[in-house]
């Protein structure tokens, strides 16, 4: 087993998918399970299809390419906006791709009509967060264009909140799409199958009652992953937030002042190197620490593998920074010894970088989920 390792607990995230699942399947609303963050890891996309999620979501056309050879019985959605250069590659794999750029609708179509397929889309309405969608104004003519384009297949409209800019999911914005997506239909005399409303960060507003409109689809990923909604970093009620644990070795061991020496200037990793008032950091000889020594403790973890920012180490260690290869822990309980194991929960962009990190290995443990899905 190696020493830097996510913990992968299977039969905890059936639990997780099976609820959501269930909980919102009871709402109306459908789910793309969005892998992204795992690179699409076939043992935990096939985990939730079994879950019944009903839909496989990815940001990037290598994933796409890699779950279609899975040949999952359910369709695969492309949830970033198609690169121009990529399109028959999009067409040939992903059933549906959200967008929001008419350059790109019309070669979607022209690649859909060489390959002799016909390819579903989604439009993403800009509501308010600044990251893709298309302006309220614009989207009655670009609607008009994706029906005029035979080799296309309007599947709806979606937005994306909480990701840019952290604007929240309520009812003021969700009612916007419910709206758009009741005129379009009034409009042109189409059916939507999808008015998906968002993401993660959309579960605290469905949670508290409120009325879901046309509403009727979310892309989710931490919620599935984590247990928790990524507004407020919340644990989701009856979800499991350690379905995913990371795992690193101690290498070395030691009681060591608490404070550094000599002349301090900036690393590799300061924070201040982005801040206007870098002169601020203090540059002078520092005094020889006379504080009692603490005992400190390095494990074979860093930047390279993880973000130290999203990590919650156990009760009694405390992070005290990284570098590249390095994590520099403290223990205020019993001393830790070099071999050690310590593991840590992620947040969702630690999660992120340590999938991507070809020095973490992945562990899979559990089953089906013995309890089935868990009541709101």
């Amino acid at each position: 087993m190696s020493p830097l390792r996510l913990e992968i607990d299977l039969g905890l995230l059936h639990h997780n998918a099976s609820t959501l699942v269930d909980r919102l399947g009871r709402r109306g609303i459908a789910i793309t399970g969005v892998s992204k963050a795992t690179l699409g890891l076939p043992e935990i996309v096939q985990t939730w299809v079994a879950a019944g999620v009903g839909s496989i979501g990815e940001s990037r056309i290598e994933s796409i390419e890699a779950l279609a050879r899975l040949g999952l019985a359910v369709p695969l959605l492309l949830i970033r906006s198609p690169l121009l250069s990529q399109v028959d590659r999009v067409v040939a794999h992903a059933a549906i791709s959200c967008n929001s750029e008419v350059k790109v609708l019309k070669a979607l179509a022209a690649a859909a009509m060489r390959q002799g397929l016909r390819h579903g889309v989604l439009l993403m309405v800009e509501l308010g967060d600044l990251r893709e969608g298309l302006l309220v104004e614009e989207l009655e003519e670009v609607v008009q264009l994706v029906l005029g384009l035979p080799s296309l297949e309007l599947k709806g409209i979606g937005t994306n909140l909480g990701c840019q800019h952290g604007v929240a999911p309520d009812q003021a914005n969700m009612a916007v799409l419910t709206g758009l997506a009741n005129t379009l239909e009034r409009r042109f005399q189409v059916q939507l199958p999808w008015c998906s409303g968002g993401n993660s960060a959309n579960l605290p507003w469905l949670a508290s009652g409120a009325d879901l409109g046309r509403i009727n689809h979310l892309r989710l990923g931490e919620a599935l992953l984590l247990g928790r909604e990524p507004l407020g970093r919340t644990p989701i009620p009856g979800m499991h937030t350690d379905a995913i644990t990371l795992v690193a070795e101690v290498i070395e061991a030691k009681f060591k002042p608490v404070e550094p020496w000599g002349h301090r200037q900036h690393t590799s990793f300061s924070k201040q190197l982005s801040d206007p008032e870098l002169g601020q950091l203090p540059c002078a000889e520092l005094p020889l620490a006379h504080s009692p020594p603490a005992h400190r403790a390095l494990l074979a973890l860093g930047e390279q593998d993880v973000d130290p920012a999203g990590l919650t180490p156990a009760a009694g260690i405390s992070i005290l920074g990284a570098s590249s290869d390095h994590l520099l822990v403290g223990c205020e309980g019993a001393p830790l010894q070099v071999g050690d194991e310590q593991r840590f929960q992620l947040s969702y962009s630690a999660l992120l970088r340590a999938m991507t990190s070809p020095f973490v290995d992945r562990s899979f443990v559990g089953g089906p989920d013995p309890d089935g899905p868990a009541e709101w």
